[in-house]
């Protein structure tokens, strides 16, 4: 089935067109919508008519706010219903989050990797970084220890200090050498 292509000249006045009707319809709302509030306010809001004495004047300040307090408290009102419909809206969202499906974590496998090859793995191939530890190390030469120092690490027998120490002398020569 082969259909005509239309020409480039023939779309571009249908497109105009289209758009020519779309702003003749849009402007006719806008006016709908000035004709529609212009009522509502006549209904609404009656012309105000200041009346000459001030006890006159102080009734309808009265009416006035009584007016107002009754639109605040419909105002609170339908803000608690939007808020409270917004939550629930909040809830079922998340409700169907959990049942469209549960995600399953992949299982993880172990992969050896010298610590070179991960450095080259994160770093790129730009940077290459040699990790031989044992190329680093000082090299430590063993000295023989000296007998004296042998002589005084070695306290001496056990069971003499503690026969030194038992009794009250022991102790009396405790607390003497601390002090």
């Amino acid at each position: 089935m082969s259909e005509k292509k239309m020409s480039s000249s023939r779309k571009h006045g249908l497109k105009s067109l289209m758009l020519a009707i779309a702003k003749g319809l849009l402007e006719e709302e806008d006016r709908e919508r000035e004709e529609e509030r212009e009522r509502y306010m006549a209904e609404v809001c009656p012309p105000l008519q200041l009346p000459g004495s001030m006890q006159a004047l102080q009734e309808l300040a009265r009416e006035i706010h009584k007016k107002i307090e009754e639109m605040d408290e419909g105002r609170y009102d339908l803000e608690t219903k939007v808020n409270k419909t917004n939550k629930e809206i909040e809830d079922l969202q998340i409700k169907v989050q959990d049942l469209k499906g549960k995600f399953k974590k992949p299982v993880l496998r172990k992969v050896r990797m010298s610590a070179d090859a991960m450095l080259k793995a994160l770093l790129g191939s730009k940077h290459t970084v040699n990790l031989d530890l044992r190329a680093n190390l000082k090299q430590v030469k063993k000295e023989k220890v000296k007998e004296e120092d042998k002589d005084s690490r070695d306290v001496g027998d056990w069971r003499k200090n503690i026969e030194d120490k038992a009794g009250m002398d022991g102790r009396k020569k405790m607390f003497e050498t601390e002090a």
